[in-house]
């Protein structure tokens, strides 16, 4: 038991969890009320349009990651943000991006990892802003996408089980903590393979088998499922080695993990299969890992030993309840 409680520490102390308390303040600042339009806290803005949504997302990246990878975060620029509409039960349609640099020659591998980005995941970039005279090199990406049949972070519900679908197709990228089953596809033509697995959450969504979705963040999967439970005014108790995982990747790393390909969805037990048969035909690892319920904690079970990972009656995190 003190394992998993010193385990459990270290995620909660992690600097990704710890980022998401920003979005508390955030909100406040931006006088969000419960009962406005648009719900905050979402991994897209959905926006009544005819007989869907429109979603509305942003992604920005540190000069630092920048910096140390601008192909990738280029890349990324694309691929987080199509998770993000996926993740809402929804399909992209474009890309805008912001990108500040010293020069164009810097700026050159951020707009490359940009350009593969959009033609490995078939959204097009249709325009931004580009400053080239600047003292510090950053990105930020925009995505436009439209959803028949949301899945939403306030629609989870007590009694549902709670699933993991991750892409164990990858690496890392040391030391980082990105779980990459992306990048290099396109290099090898199996682009395919990626929008494939974007169109399993629309479909998921509008065959009515689940309500309630979220990608895995930079807070990884606790993180995640703790947002979850925050914006549905839940509990969750999640078995950690339920949870898909690659082979020799250890538990409190893995835990941490940012992976390319990685969502949460609560579904009524009876729907659990139907779910994970979808993951499952297109090579992705899929499981129950979890249960809801009405306690408002996230608590984790590991070799019958049990631990609250956080308790949101005491303490929200990003401050999005309902």
């Amino acid at each position: 038991m003190r394992a998993l409680a010193e385990m459990l520490r270290g995620v909660r102390d992690s600097r990704a969890l710890s980022a998401k308390r920003d979005i508390a303040g955030t909100v406040a600042a931006l006088g969000y009320q419960a009962g406005d339009a648009i719900a905050l806290g979402d991994d897209c803005a959905a926006i009544p349009d005819g007989d869907g949504y429109l979603l509305f997302a942003s992604e920005g990246f540190q000069d630092a990651f920048v910096r140390a990878m601008p192909w990738f975060a280029g890349y990324c620029g694309v691929m987080v943000n199509a998770s993000d509409v996926a993740a809402m039960g929804g399909r992209p349609i474009a890309v805008v991006d912001t990108l500040w640099g010293e020069r164009a020659e810097s700026a050159a591998p951020v707009l490359h990892g940009l350009r593969d980005g959009a033609r490995a995941y078939g959204i097009p970039v249709v325009g931004g802003h580009t400053n080239l005279g600047s003292m510090h090199c950053s990105l930020s990406v925009a995505i436009l996408g439209r959803a028949r049949r949301l899945l939403t972070s306030f629609d989870a519900r007590p009694g549902e089980v709670l699933l993991a679908a991750i892409d164990l197709r990858g690496q890392w990228h040391d030391p980082h903590p990105f779980w990459d089953a992306s990048s290099g596809l396109g290099a090898r033509g199996d682009i395919g393979r990626l929008r494939a697995g974007l169109e399993v959450l629309p479909a998921i969504a509008e065959a009515g088998l689940s309500r309630a979705a979220k990608d895995i963040s930079m807070a990884g999967i606790l993180g995640t499922a703790l947002m979850l439970a925050e914006c549905s005014r839940i509990g969750i108790t999640i078995d950690l080695e339920a949870i898909p995982r690659p082979g020799g990747a250890p538990m409190e790393r893995w835990l941490g993990a940012f992976p390319s390909y990685g969502y949460l969805l609560t579904a009524d037990p009876a729907d659990a299969d139907a779910i994970i048969a979808r993951f499952l035909a297109r090579g992705i690892a899929a499981a129950i890992i979890g249960a809801c319920d009405g306690s408002r904690r996230l608590d984790v079970v590991r070799d019958g030993a049990r631990e609250t990972f956080w308790d949101l009656a005491r303490e929200p995190l990003i401050g999005c309840t309902p």
